[in-house]
């Protein structure tokens, strides 16, 4: 059963048209320029006292180390980036239809789970625990969040009993109020802020960069009480899409950059909902309205929503991989259909990348839309060579080497009737360190497959993202350390293509410039502060197959 925590703290279009965003101009007129201007970190040891709510502390060791995973190295040190958030307000439901958008949004992180609510008595109450997010919450639950307005967020893997108190959202009280954030990103500059806010007196009670946001609210002297929000995030550098709840507000914050994803939806009562992606919109029944804009933040309250930005900028850089991996296929990122981008990303690869074959297969889940796509542009039928098993969990045994070497065999099921004798291409969204795309050729050799052809629906990755992706360290990289044949040998396929890079961009048209290209270029937009990424939490990619790979040798860090 999952470990859960109750805290109760007083006080089908390709591209659709984007409105202009009026944050990469100037500032909108809605409050006084003078809090519009990014100001110097001003940390006093005399800041009020800050109380973060995380998980941890509400568990015996006996119930952490049930409840942990084995430690990556040095993993517990480390930021924990964020995977999905969703903020509702003006609905009597609100608990119930934030755990449903929840459910939506499960594939961006399946190890932790919660929602903050605000009851009618302005008492905000939080439910946080570890597992998926049908495991942490249930009726009884779900009575215990009563109010309209929420906010909820799930997250990926983290290590050991850690895992426990970087469960989000986070709620923290102080004398100004009490306030709730879910964050979905990556901060950068997130070591030099804490050391900062530490040698001012800072306490700190979990590794996540996103307890960094709450202590510079608790600091900051900017007014009303939600510009402390503004003054907070002009302060971050890096990737967040963010939604805050206090007693009487809901607050969405997208970085400058726009990295990650955060859209607005309202439904058909007039209830504002933000969510990471519009199949959350869907779900519980919202209209999709816009993106929240780069550099935006959007105040809902009683009044109605108001618009502020941040500091302007000129250059969204989002990411691409939302539309090569992480967003579900029927979701609108960034303005564009996730479903319609991968299956033409398929038709490039066929058309650059042809072979003679018998078959088109995926790896799935997130390679099935770009193989419908090099299918349909080849005339060679699809077809499913590989079954993807749902049910296989976390396991908590010693992962020995002959252990882990079942792990793909345990995810995927090769189709002997679709692949023996036949020459085959295996379509899949992306190769990271190579050691699963391995086992995959050696499945389907196994299952008796002629030939492996391996076409990839994304350009080579060789380097780390910084920006809210778990992404291994550009040494672990396959295509960092080697050229395409050199992989195609190492993987033992018959051949090997990626999707070119400029093709992608010369796809993307007008909207190329707005996209983050880090890990195929390593060009960072914002320069990251640490020498690499190690394993943590945020959005996981290794080589197409979504879900934690514990004792599966792709999973581990050496």
């Amino acid at each position: 059963m999952a470990a859960t925590t109750t805290t109760t703290f007083s006080s089908s279009l390709s591209l659709i048209p984007k409105p202009n965003n009026p944050c990469t101009t100037k500032p909108l007129s809605l409050l006084p320029k003078p809090f519009l201007k990014p100001s110097p970190l001003s940390l006093s040891s005399s800041s009020p006292p800050l109380l973060v709510h995380g998980v941890s502390q509400y568990f015996s060791s006996e119930s952490s180390r049930e409840h942990s995973l084995p430690s990556f190295e040095d993993g517990d040190e480390k930021p924990r980036e964020e995977c999905g958030v969703v903020g509702i307000f003006g609905d009597p439901e609100a608990s119930r239809l934030c755990y449903l958008a929840l459910h939506a949004l499960q594939h961006r992180g399946q190890e932790g789970a919660g929602i903050v609510t605000v009851s009618n008595e302005k008492v905000l109450q939080t439910i946080t625990g570890v597992g998926l997010v049908s495991e942490v919450f249930n009726e009884s639950k779900l009575d215990q969040l009563p109010g309209e307005f929420a906010i909820g967020h799930v997250r990926y893997s983290t290590a050991g009993a850690s895992m426990l108190k970087n469960v989000q959202p986070f709620v923290a009280g102080y004398r100004f109020g009490s306030i709730g954030v879910a964050h979905n990103g990556n901060l950068v500059n997130y070591k030099q802020l804490r050391a900062m806010l530490e040698e001012n007196g800072s306490i700190f009670n979990t590794s996540s960069d996103t307890e960094v946001v709450l202590h510079l609210i608790a600091i900051s002297k900017a007014r009303p009480f939600f510009m402390r929000i503004v003054d907070a995030c002009e302060k971050l550098q890096g990737a967040y899409s963010m939604v805050f709840v206090t007693e009487d507000k809901l607050v969405a914050v997208r970085d400058p950059h726009g990295f990650r994803p955060l859209v607005m939806g309202r439904r058909s009562n007039g209830a504002v909902v933000f969510a990471s992606e519009t199949c959350a919109l869907d779900l519980i029944e919202a209209t999709y309205e816009r993106e929240v804009y780069p550099g935006e933040v959007l105040v809902v309250d009683k009044d109605g929503v108001k618009s502020q930005c941040l500091m302007p900028h000129n250059e969204p850089k989002q990411c691409i991989f939302e539309h090569i991996y992480f967003s579900l296929p029927n979701s609108i990122v960034f303005g564009r259909s996730v479903y319609e981008s991968r299956h033409v990303f398929g038709e490039i690869l066929a058309t650059e990348s042809p072979v003679d074959c018998d078959v088109v297969i995926a790896v799935p889940d997130s390679g099935v839309v770009a193989a419908l796509g090099y299918a349909a542009k080849s005339g060679v039928a699809f077809q499913q060579g590989l079954i993807r098993s749902h049910y296989v969990g976390r396991t908590f045994i010693e992962p020995s080497q002959k252990i882990r070497d079942f792990g793909v065999k345990l995810k995927l099921s090769p189709v002997r009737g679709v692949l023996e004798g036949k020459r085959v291409v295996v379509v899949d969204d992306s190769i990271v360190r190579g050691t699963t795309s391995s086992k995959i050729v050696r499945l389907l050799r196994e299952a008796g497959a002629k030939e492996v052809h391996m076409r990839i629906a994304s350009p080579p990755i060789v380097a780390s993202c910084y920006y809210g992706v778990d992404t291994p360290s550009s040494e672990e990289l396959i295509s960092n350390r080697m050229s395409v044949q050199e992989i195609s040998d190492f993987i033992g396929s018959d051949s090997l293509a990626f999707l070119s890079f400029d093709t992608l961009k010369k796809h993307l048209g007008d909207d190329s410039k707005s996209f983050c290209y880090a890990c195929f270029t390593g060009d960072y937009p914002v320069k990251p502060a640490e020498v690499k990424v190690k394993r943590g939490g945020g959005d996981f990619i290794d080589d197409g197959l979504v879900g934690s790979f514990d004792n599966i040798e792709a999973g581990w860090v050496r």
